[in-house]
């Protein structure tokens, strides 16, 4: 959870150390629990580029090079996540008659990948013992290493922010690849669908975790070295954009219950505390499912490692939890030969298949079908408009990483004073979350007799607060949003911790709604956004439903343009993907909108569309010049 302060005093990092112990106090019953999970999932889905779903194409999936080793079988596999983009990797299968149950095996950041064999970590070993213990093993190369060649495993992958902005990142299309092998899976005639597990260590026990809180059809995890409440992720691969904002991975794993969790920690590494932090806090869930026997841990005396020790620990877990006849015993590793690398690799000359993207081309299909989507959804009708608002307005909250609930406090100043010209109290208070710890200065100002039906939240930026007569008789309350310093998101995935300027002003903008609403007694709220501050006032009314009025200055914004989304006063993390500002003023549709400053460049197209498909074209204004104060009120009053 986030500290008190301004956003520039609180920022986290991937070694920012977490208090997980809320986990056991916030958290009272198995609903509340759920409710949180569900919309954790969201988050997960949202920074990954993955809300809404994209369309899951066919797989395509090639299965050939069968070595057979007596007791099981190994096969070369590549199939299309996406079409044209290819996941690669090992078929371990066990004989006999199915269907078997089967393990998703993620390798880690290995030298070697899935092709690791070292008394560190032996990957080809684990899944060969899978395959001897009945189990069907399918492990699979992290983008970017071994045979996955079209997007390369390198910091500055994808990192760039115009791909973050269009929700595509390394993190992302791993997670997807992972989502897709378990459709894998399931499309062998010997699977039983219903008993699949995953493991892995490092960034395999990252993608492991991810992976078990946005998919259910995980029954069994053991996330090995990776679920601590000190260090969350070193790699791009694991700092999704947006990921951990006002969570941690503590929090993420724990959205495995009640199915069996196997937590797997050493005493070498950043899981070292995990018997005294980390696994009484995801117990602790467990608890309100009365499922407290389905969680357990070790902790193996090693450097960060996915070693002998490790696998045994994973495979007794395992068979207590995926045979049909669960074991009572210990299950030791039995001895294993791995096959030679060029008889596991799928393209041993690198020659890739007819029709493989290039990463240039796969980053322009990815944004291509997000457009598509998109369209697909335009709300041309009233039916379509709901259904837009249903699939699109958890996708923008998501991407801004609102929280469900603000708990408002106040700190009012003892001077007040009254103006001579108009009769009105002025107050300065500042308002608090005490959950998420924002705190924002505001001026409130009181009119002789307030009228429940009149309140204003008036946000500034390079513009003053300016009580003209045609707003006299409203109770405003003024916020100001000042320049902050010029900030680099792409030092320490700033963007996976902490929200963005524009995101953490949109927050703001809630909370003093929420004042408003609950302190105030506002029954109805108009919201005007004076300069930039327009953009983030438009956002935020497509968010919460009490706003009544929207009148904002849109800075003749181009909204077309990549560039402009990717101005710090503006830059959110897939933005892109979830429909930027024409999703925005479709959701706002049909309460009252007054658009100004438009200049030609901010498309109102879709705002237009909703506004005809709820039956009130006559609510939204639009204005290619700025609107004087004298305008704005009016039209308030109208």
């Amino acid at each position: 959870m986030a500290e008190n302060g301004d956003i520039h005093d609180r920022r986290r990092d991937t070694n920012t150390p977490v208090d997980v112990s809320y986990l056991s106090t916030r958290f009272k019953t198995a609903a509340q629990w759920k409710k949180r999970a569900s919309e954790l999932r969201e988050q997960i889905l949202a920074s990954a580029g993955l809300l809404p779903m994209p369309e899951k194409t066919p797989l395509n999936a090639h299965i050939f090079g069968r070595i057979d080793r007596g007791d099981y079988t190994v096969e070369k596999v590549y199939f299309e996540s996406y079409p044209g983009f290819y996941v690669t990797g090992n078929l371990y299968r066990p004989k006999g008659k199915g269907p078997f149950p089967a393990v998703l095996n993620p390798h880690g950041h290995w030298e070697h990948g899935r092709l690791e064999n070292s008394d560190k970590c032996s990957v080809p070993g684990r899944c060969i013992n899978f395959a001897k213990q009945g189990y069907i093993a399918f492990t699979y190369d992290m983008v970017g290493r071994n045979d996955s060649k079209q997007v390369t495993h390198t910091p500055d992958t994808l990192g760039e922010r115009r791909n973050r902005l269009w929700g595509i990142s390394l993190g992302g299309l791993q997670l997807w690849n992972s989502i897709r092998a378990i459709d894998f899976l399931e499309s062998l005639s010997d699977v039983d669908k219903e008993r699949i597990a995953c493991t892995g260590a490092s960034g395999g026990g990252t993608q492991t975790f991810l992976l078990c809180a946005v998919d259910d059809r995980v029954k069994v995890a053991a996330p090995v070295n990776m679920i601590s409440h000190t260090m969350q992720g070193g790699c791009r691969c694991e700092n999704l954009p947006g990921l951990r904002i006002d969570t941690n991975n503590v929090e993420i794993g724990a959205m495995m219950a009640p199915r069996p969790l196997l937590m797997v920690s050493a005493t070498g590494d950043w899981t070292k505390d995990t018997p005294d932090v980390e696994f009484p806090a995801i117990r602790s869930i467990y608890k309100l499912f009365g499922a407290e026997d389905k969680v357990e841990f070790v902790r193996i005396d090693a450097p960060h490692n996915y070693n002998k020790e490790s696998r045994e620990a994973v495979y007794s877990f395992f068979g207590k939890w995926l045979p049909n006849k669960p074991l009572s015993q210990p299950v030791p590793e039995q001895p294993f030969e791995v096959e030679k690398n060029e008889d596991l690799l799928v393209f041993p000359d690198g020659k890739l298949p007819d029709g493989a993207l290039t990463q240039y081309e796969l980053v322009k299909q990815l944004i291509e079908a997000s457009e598509k989507q998109l369209e697909a959804h335009k709300p041309t009708d009233g039916f379509k408009l709901e259904r837009f608002r249903q699939i699109y307005g958890p996708a923008l909250r998501r991407v801004l990483a609102l929280p469900s609930s603000i708990s408002i406090t106040v700190d009012e100043s003892d001077s007040k004073v009254v103006t001579s010209d108009t009769n009105y109290t002025v107050q300065t208070v500042t308002l608090r979350d005490r959950e998420y710890g924002a705190s924002i200065p505001a001026t409130l100002y009181e009119p002789p007799n307030p009228n429940e039906n009149r309140t204003l939240l008036v946000v500034n930026y390079d513009a003053d607060c300016k009580l003209h007569n045609s707003l006299w008789g409203w109770r405003i309350l003024s916020i100001d949003c000042p320049a902050r310093a010029k900030r680099d998101f792409d030092v320490g995935f700033f963007d996976t911790y902490n929200r963005t300027d524009a995101a953490e002003r949109v927050y703001e903008i809630l909370v003093a709604v929420e004042y408003l609403s609950k302190n105030c007694d506002a029954k109805k709220i108009g919201l005007i956004g004076n300069g930039k501050a327009g953009l983030w006032c438009l956002l935020a009314a497509a968010c919460v439903s009490n706003i009544d009025s929207v009148v904002v200055d849109v800075c003749s914004l181009d909204t077309p343009s990549d560039d402009a989304m990717l101005d710090d006063f503006y830059y959110i993390p897939c933005f892109r993907r979830v429909g930027d500002f024409r999703t925005a003023t479709a959701l706002i549709a049909p309460r009252k909108l007054f658009i100004h400053n438009a200049q030609g460049r901010f498309d109102t197209s879709w705002s237009e569309l909703a506004y005809k498909a709820a039956g009130k074209p006559n609510a939204l204004r639009v204005e290619h010049e700025p609107a004087s104060e004298v305008e704005i009120g009016r039209w308030l009053d109208e």
